[in-house]
């Protein structure tokens, strides 16, 4: 079963990192300001994660590949680590679409 973790960056802003049940990280958000915006952002990637529409796969400059998860009102709410393939890229959307929705939080900023 995935988990999302919540932890806090260098410069004080909260980040959130969906794991797979391996403990392989498969997305990461974005800094924000607030713990509640962090927490509204898994629950933003937990609703729009089922739904293959809402990626985005993308080619770097190197030739590796990622993607972004967006909301429906098309903002970057997850991105994924590189993929060395289009393939490997695809088999990574499929285990947020799988890990995501049921997923446990776990906030590391309590401990």
């Amino acid at each position: 079963m995935g988990k999302f973790i919540i932890s806090k960056r260098t410069n004080d802003e909260f980040q959130f990192n969906l794991k797979a049940s391996n403990g392989e990280i498969i997305l990461s958000s974005e800094g924000y300001k607030t713990k509640v915006s962090c927490k509204n952002g898994i629950e933003s990637v937990q609703k729009n994660s089922p739904e293959i529409k809402m990626y985005e796969i993308k080619e770097a400059k190197n030739g590796k590949f990622h993607f972004n998860l967006k909301a429906s009102n098309g903002q970057v709410i997850g991105t994924s680590q590189l993929y060395a393939s289009e393939a490997s890229c695809k088999n990574g959307i499929e285990s947020v679409m799988k890990n995501a929705p049921t997923a446990t939080i776990v906030d590391e900023t309590e401990q």
